[in-house]
């Protein structure tokens, strides 16, 4: 399922480490602070307790967010470039 994944995390350490573990899951960065790709449920749930020990101030926070089909289909983006959520052949509609 596609998984979106955003945080803000106030230590420069932490957020470079979150960063590479995203990049460790497959996920592809979309935005400074924002990631997306495809997770299975077993390892969607590895990552949401993983992604913890990257919060260590009062207001960091991430948010890892499954997106069902409906919801990658109706996304919009605004972008001067484009950008997509996901490509249109992954999308599947029930």
């Amino acid at each position: 399922m596609m998984t979106l994944v955003i945080y803000d995390i106030s230590d420069d350490d932490d957020r470079g480490k979150l960063a590479n573990m995203l990049f460790d899951f497959g996920l592809q960065r979309i935005q400074y602070s924002g990631f997306k790709g495809e997770l299975n449920a077993h390892d969607r749930h590895i990552l949401a307790k993983e992604v913890g020990k990257y919060v260590t101030g009062e207001h960091d926070s991430i948010y890892v967010l499954p997106l069902c089909n409906n919801c990658v289909a109706t996304c919009q983006i605004i972008s001067a470039k484009g950008a997509v959520l996901v490509d249109e052949s992954h999308v599947k509609i029930a």
